[in-house]
Parts: C-alpha cells; structure tokens; sequence
C-alpha cells in the first residue's frame, strides 16, 4: 500500500506573553516533533486528552495553522511551503470535517450553497457540473433533495454533519482530515455518522487523519492508532495491538476507561487511575512528560526522555518500561 501522507518532525509553537517588558520570548510547545506516515486509503487515528496537540497537528497539516518546522508532504510533494496558487491547489486535494457542525456552517446561506462553495472557490468547472456533484454529495450524505436550500438552523446536528462531510468531499480530496467529527452529537446519531464516513471511505477511496479523544470511536473507524500526550507521540501502532497489547502506561490508563458491554471483562478490569495535572507545556521537565502522573516511573523517568523506539514490528512507545504496567494489570486480573 502506497505512503499518501508523510510527517517528520512537524513542530507547532505559540508565543507566550514575557513576563515583564525585559522577560524572555517563552514559547508553548503545541506540537513537538511528531512523526508518522498515513497509507492510502487507511484511516489513521491520532488521540490524547485535550491540550495533548492533536488538533493542532491537523491543523498545521492542513496548513490552517504554520508550522514552525519539520515536513509535511502529500504523494511525494511538500506542503509546508507552498504559497499562492500551489497552495489553492492543496486546499482540494486536504480537506476538513470540523468538530461543531453547527458553527463550522454559515448561518446566511443556503446548504446548496454551503457544499459548492469549495468548488466555487477551488475549482474551474462550469455551473452545471458544480451543481450535478452538489446533488451526487447530498444523496451519498443521506440527505433529500428537497432539503438543498435550507438554512443550517432547519437541520438538525447529525444532519448539519452531513452537509459538512458532503462539503468536504465536494473537491474529491486525496486525504480528509475529521477533527472529532462526532461528539458533539448524540450517541445514536454518532453511529450513524461513523457508519457513513466508513461508507464514503469506501464508495470514493478516501484517507482519513481521525481525530478523537474517544477510543470506542477509534476502535471503531482506524487502521492505525497514535497516541498524544503534550505534544508528542508516546505510542503507534496498528488497531490491534495497541488495545491488545498497549506499551505505554498513558495508552493502558486510557484504555482501562473504555466502556466494555461484556460484563465478565468489565469486573475484571479495573480502572487505571492518573493522579495529578500535566506539566506546564511553557516550562516542560526534563525527562518523560508523563512521569509526574505515571503509576510505574523511576528516576530515569525524571532525569531523561525515552525516544520514541519500535518495541515489535510496526509498534512503538516512548517508555523506559514499555509493557510493564499492561503486565501488570493482566498478572492482577489471572490470579
């Protein structure tokens, strides 16, 4: 399977306010040297609880957001410099489904209106043909056409979503990127809408880059898992192994808190607790950034950060211990 996106060392930074007219430039460290790479066709998933950056690092793939180094390229062609008319054309080969399709939504025009506008503003084709793909999108996002010149506030949330995904794949974009495209909805609305970006995955060869801090919702739509923690990967691996074998105690804690409906695995399991707050992500420790919270650190924790290093086969952690507190829970629920 072919490489679609490529990232290497993609930093994200913000300037901070000085203290004092003298102080020093502090920086926040959004996104800290993330790398990862997206097959075509697959759907990778990047999760963290907020403030970890994943929604940043979109973003700044996106280029809704400058980077402030590292390496983006799309099929082979870097993205991180474009500028003009290289940069239109990116804006129809990457396009996103935003978290709140309400506000996401202009309020003054019409939902036909909303799902041409990337063909109105990204693409040369004539008026006729604009409206045959706008008609083509609503039917495949499950809307009627008698729906197409209504106003978002006469949808309602699930199918205001839907006009945002049939707007995002009005351009036929190579990569789509779905930043919580879900949780502002109801549960019984979130899978329908999951079960249709899986459809349109399939129906038009589209690549996600998911975004959630949800695991159930991952577990359900990725090929691929990383795992954020302020700003920086901890853990990748495929689908699989990450909830079968999680390396990094972030990911196991995280994963000890997905609702389960089988009842047997659910007294078994118990919940992984992580005491205390993040780091100030302006004045970062030393060593590893979760080991103020880790139930397993030592003092190499605190003294140096682990490298992101593959354990198996297309599995990788940052930990000093990687497997160890996973081991630990599974020895307590044998015996």
């Amino acid at each position: 399977m072919s490489t679609l996106l490529e990232v290497r060392n993609l930093q994200v930074r913000f300037a901070v306010r000085r203290r004092g007219i003298l102080g020093p430039k502090s920086y926040l460290h959004a996104v800290d040297d993330v790398s990862f790479t997206v097959a075509t066709g697959e759907t990778m998933a990047i999760v963290g609880e907020s403030g970890s950056g994943k929604t940043t690092a979109a973003l700044a793939i996106a280029r809704l957001v400058n980077a402030a180094g590292g390496s983006v390229s799309l099929e082979g062609e870097e993205l991180l410099g474009l500028r003009g008319e290289d940069l239109r054309r990116l804006r129809s080969k990457v396009q996103f489904i935003f978290q709140d399709p309400y506000s996401a939504l202009d309020p003054r025009r019409r939902a036909e209106a909303l799902v041409r506008e990337p063909l109105d503003a990204l693409t040369d084709k004539s008026p006729e043909v604009k409206q045959q793909i706008v008609a083509e999108l609503f039917a495949a996002a499950g809307l009627h056409p008698e729906q197409l010149r209504l106003f978002p506030h006469q949808f309602s949330g699930g199918q205001r979503q839907r006009i945002g995904i049939a707007r995002a794949l009005a351009t036929r974009p190579k990569l789509v990127i779905c930043d919580e495209p879900v949780s502002a909805l109801d549960v019984a609305v979130q899978a329908q809408i999951l079960n249709l970006l899986r459809r349109l995955q399939t129906e038009y060869g589209l690549t996600y880059l998911f975004i959630s801090h949800d695991l159930g919702v991952v577990q359900h739509m990725s090929d691929h898992v990383a795992v954020m923690y302020m700003g920086r990967i901890v853990e990748y691996a495929d689908r699989i192994r990450l909830f079968n074998r999680p390396q990094h105690p972030y990911t196991a804690a995280l994963l000890s808190a997905v609702p389960s409906i089988d009842m047997s695995s659910r007294s078994r399991r118990e919940r992984i607790l992580i005491p205390g707050d993040p780091p100030d992500p302006v004045s970062l420790p030393k060593g590893c950034r979760f080991a103020n919270r880790c139930p397993i650190a030592r003092d190499i924790c605190t003294s140096r950060e682990p490298a992101l290093i593959e354990i198996e086969a297309g599995h990788s952690a940052a930990c000093h211990f990687p497997g160890e507190l996973a081991l630990q829970e599974s020895r307590r629920q044998s015996s």
